[in-house]
């Protein structure tokens, strides 16, 4: 492997991204929405309108009364409104927080190949000394670890907004807990490399960034399915559903990433120009 060559194409892709409206505006306001808005909006109504939030959450409430006896013990002595807001931020959000390392790698990978056939420079990139597997592997790399520092910034902004946010209900600092630094350290980065390889694999098939982000969007759907079973009450993400599904999603994406490096051709994106 010629890992400085490899290491170049990196710098040079997420130099890129920094100078690409297209991609960094998804990239900064989604996660600053979901991180930072819903999370502080939750915060304020519970502290202003208490008691409007209890009683007009009544299918929160029975959704609170089916998380597990350890969930529940820990909110014992909390109003209606602290106890919804709780749970939404510490437990029901959970999956929704995987949707930033899904959509950054998503959103940078299909600027990758695609970006570049659209500023006509994939054909002096394709003749590059790197062979398939180094291109494919650095195309990968530089929307993976842009996903993980993006991902652990938004983890660190949501710590803060929601101890701050919870500190008078909770009496102090009390997140994040296990369930969370599983979340962030084995299924983020695992969820990134999935989102990444997909879209990788469209991008490189398909003609313009706007067909690449519309496909790869696809890869949205599982955590939004997951998003549903946990407020339906269905799957509950505790430490040892959080392992598990973390193992599953490195399985698959290995796979994918064996399956890329086996079909990727470089003389197959010079025909499609």
């Amino acid at each position: 492997m010629n890992w400085r060559a490899i290491r170049a194409l990196m710098r040079k892709d997420l130099l890129t991204v920094r100078r690409s409206p297209a991609v960094m505006l998804p990239l900064i306001i989604l996660p600053v929405i979901l991180i930072v808005v819903l999370p502080a909006g939750l915060g304020l109504a519970a502290r202003l309108l208490p008691e409007a939030i209890a009683n007009e959450t009544s299918d929160l409430q029975q959704l609170l009364e089916s998380l597990p006896p350890s969930v529940q013990e820990q909110m014992v002595g909390l109003s209606g409104g602290d106890s919804v807001m709780i749970a939404m931020l510490v437990y029901l959000f959970v999956p929704m927080y995987l949707i930033v390392p899904m959509m950054v790698s998503a959103v940078i990978a299909a600027d990758s190949f695609v970006g570049e056939r659209e500023r006509k420079t994939l054909e002096a990139l394709l003749h590059t000394p790197l062979t398939d597997t180094e291109l494919l592997l650095a195309k990968m790399l530089s929307s993976w670890t842009a996903a993980l520092a993006v991902t652990l910034v938004t983890f660190i902004l949501y710590s803060l907004v929601v101890n701050l946010v919870g500190w008078q209900a909770m009496g102090g600092p009390f997140f994040p807990n296990l369930t969370w630094l599983l979340l962030v350290f084995w299924v983020a980065p695992a969820v990134a490399g999935l989102g990444l390889a997909v879209t990788v694999l469209i991008s490189s098939r398909v003609k313009t960034f706007q067909e690449a982000s519309q496909l790869g969007g696809i890869v949205v759907l599982p955590i939004v399915i997951l998003m549903v079973a946990q407020l339906a009450g269905i799957v509950f993400l505790g430490p040892a559903i959080t392992l598990v599904l973390g193992a599953v999603i490195w399985v698959i994406d290995t796979g994918l990433l064996w399956f890329g490096v086996k079909t990727f051709r470089r003389e197959e994106l010079l025909a499609r120009q």
